[in-house]
């Protein structure tokens, strides 16, 4: 059975020491004073050795894509999943925005590149995002496709000669506003007429500076502040075929195939995000119901708060699970298909926001403002069940699989 070592808990609480002087000190700046979060994650990258850890990735990925057809080279299967998900877990009992910010720019963004381009996009634009020297963006989304992300696309790519013209809108776009490299899909229009949703999908790494290519200011959102979203517009935006992921329309493993992968990462990802929020509603509620006096005796006496206190332990007991069940499975070289990718973000969001509701409610009025932090939490814990699927696509994605079999 998975449990963390004894080194995972000595990274978590150094993680936590950085978290305490560097980021607790800067919540408000980043919840309501627009302080953009590379900064601090430039500088949790550089006390951890997470960007050398990543030029060191880079260069193992870089060997394999290079090697000759046909050969062979070792996978690592051990822990180095926990040693990833750790940070992950304990900025997300602080501030859950810097996460999807980090995890958009080196995972998805990064991610793609690094899975799908060619040698040099790898080098081009790969190893900025994965020490984070760059900020990235994953632009699947538009205002009209919401769920139906590939089939409703409705930006596209004609071919001019040696180069294709982008044009269309993406919203909900996570690092938008502040994004240096940009993985986009868009349909390809050859001009034959055909249905559009049957169109193939098509990627490109675009970088913010390129003609024709605007974004909006960050939006303002319910929860996570300190990850920037905003909007991009393509208008007639010329990219060569340097650009074009892959160095082909249609690479192995690129297009719909490469959206899909993307979902299950991102996902997977989720639990552990949740974790982290249910562990910190937990740790002050805790608190809070030892020390907050009603009636002359501690609330932690009344039945009714210790249920509260045991349906949220429960929810961090199942959703702890579903992490380790996650690394184990990782640490063997398994990879969750998407139906169990799905399974895993829809319990594990609908516990986040759970927890944080209820922590909510037994702080009472307190809990209502920002000062007590359980209702920053429920704002952040809210978009789990939006973002990288609603909660009703998880479900369809989950029911499709068990109808198949």
């Amino acid at each position: 059975m998975y449990e963390w070592s004894e080194e995972h808990l000595a990274i978590a609480q150094a993680v936590r020491r950085f978290v305490d002087d560097e980021i607790r000190p800067v919540l408000d700046d980043l919840e309501f004073g627009d302080l953009p979060p590379y900064g601090i994650l430039r500088k949790l990258f550089a006390t951890f050795g997470m960007d050398q850890l990543a030029r060191e990735q880079f260069k193992r990925q870089l060997e394999r894509k290079n090697a000759p057809a046909g050969a062979t080279s070792e996978q690592r299967r051990d822990g180095a999943a926990g040693f990833t998900l750790i940070p992950v877990i304990e900025l997300c009992r602080v501030s859950p925005g810097l996460v999807t910010s980090l995890g958009v720019s080196t995972g998805l963004a990064g991610g793609t590149i690094m899975k799908l381009g060619t040698p040099e996009q790898m080098e081009r634009f790969g190893l900025d995002l994965l020490t984070l020297d760059k900020v990235g963006a994953w632009a699947i989304t538009e205002p009209d496709s919401g769920s139906d992300a590939l089939g409703g696309m409705r930006t596209t790519a004609r071919r001019d000669g040696d180069e294709y013209v982008l044009n269309g809108q993406k919203t909900w776009i996570t690092n938008g506003p502040y994004a240096d490299t940009i993985v986009c899909y868009a349909k390809q229009d050859d001009g034959s007429g055909t249905d559009p949703r049957r169109r193939p999908v098509v990627t490109f790494i675009l970088s913010s500076d390129m003609d024709g290519l605007t974004r909006s200011k960050p939006m303002r959102k319910m929860g996570q502040h300190a990850s920037p979203t905003g909007e991009l517009f393509f208008a007639d935006v010329r990219v060569g075929r340097d650009r074009l992921l892959g160095g082909a329309e249609a690479p192995a493993g690129g297009g719909r195939a490469s959206a899909k992968d993307n979902f299950v990462t991102e996902r997977a990802g989720v639990a552990a995000m949740s974790l982290g929020i249910i562990e910190e509603c937990l740790r002050l509620s805790v608190d809070y119901a030892k020390s907050r006096m009603l009636w002359g005796k501690p609330i932690s006496e009344f039945q009714l708060i210790q249920l509260k206190l045991a349906r949220m332990e429960v929810a961090r007991v199942n959703t702890q699970n579903l992490v380790f069940s996650h690394l184990e499975r990782s640490a063997a070289g398994a990879t969750p298909t998407l139906a169990e990718a799905s399974a895993m973000k829809l319990y594990a969001a609908q516990a986040a926001f759970d927890v944080a509701n209820d922590a909510i409610q037994l702080f009472g009025g307190n809990g209502y403002v920002s000062e007590y932090r359980v209702e920053q939490l429920a704002r952040d814990a809210r978009v789990l069940q939006i973002y990288a699927g609603t909660d009703e696509i998880q479900v369809v994605a989950i029911a499709k699989d068990l109808l198949s079999r």
